[in-house]
């Protein structure tokens, strides 16, 4: 894989408690943005600021048709910075000292 992005920025998207709900969304195929925007209670152009830097390094597609954005996750190349990011562990760490504390 051509790694010209910065892995931190981009499992920092991906961990932002809306961009996840927004990627969640996408798991099961394209959604027009209208419907993401509804879906997290934001504006359409706030979808598309906060997905900016995965689109542009194709961790999410964007197309266009009548007037309408649709967007579709990269699943693959999502699920290969998860699983070689050296962050992961270290955010699943901070999550689960997090929850000690909430406990």
């Amino acid at each position: 894989m051509d790694e010209t992005f910065d892995r931190e920025k981009v499992v920092d998207c991906m961990f932002d408690p809306i961009t996840s709900s927004i990627l969640a969304e996408l798991e099961d195929g394209e959604k027009e943005c209208s419907f993401l925007a509804q879906k997290v209670s934001i504006s359409e152009s706030e979808v598309l600021e906060r997905l900016s830097y995965l689109i542009e390094n194709e961790f999410i597609f964007k197309k266009s048709n009548d007037g309408k954005y649709f967007l579709a996750a990269n699943s693959d190349k999502l699920s290969t910075i998860v699983e070689n990011s050296e962050n992961f562990d270290a955010a699943i760490n901070s999550l689960e000292k997090m929850d000690t504390y909430l406990n």
